[in-house]
């Protein structure tokens, strides 16, 4: 296996993790812009109001994304697996 191989595969490793975690990381961002524009909206700064909005967007996100995320990690994996013979010499 030459550093060619190695950087290749650990730079698919490092796109498909930003790929995978962007739609979730997103909707934390736009769930925690929101809540922090309601409490300058209202003055109300409860330190445990912008939790569950998150957490919400979060599993929303997974709910919506969680097919397509697995399906690409899947087939990361299985190219991943499949060409590991040739990576061994």
């Amino acid at each position: 296996m030459g550093v060619e191989t190695v950087i290749g595969l650990g730079r698919s490793g490092l796109e498909l993790t930003l790929a995978l975690a962007g739609p979730v990381l997103l909707f934390g961002l736009v769930a925690g812009l929101a809540v922090s524009v309601f409490q300058a909206l209202t003055q109300i700064h409860e330190m445990t109001l912008t939790f569950i909005p998150k957490i919400a967007a979060t599993v929303a996100a997974l709910v919506l994304f969680g097919p397509w995320m697995l399906t690409k990690l899947i087939t990361f994996t299985l190219g991943v697996f499949t060409s590991l013979p040739g990576y061994v010499r």
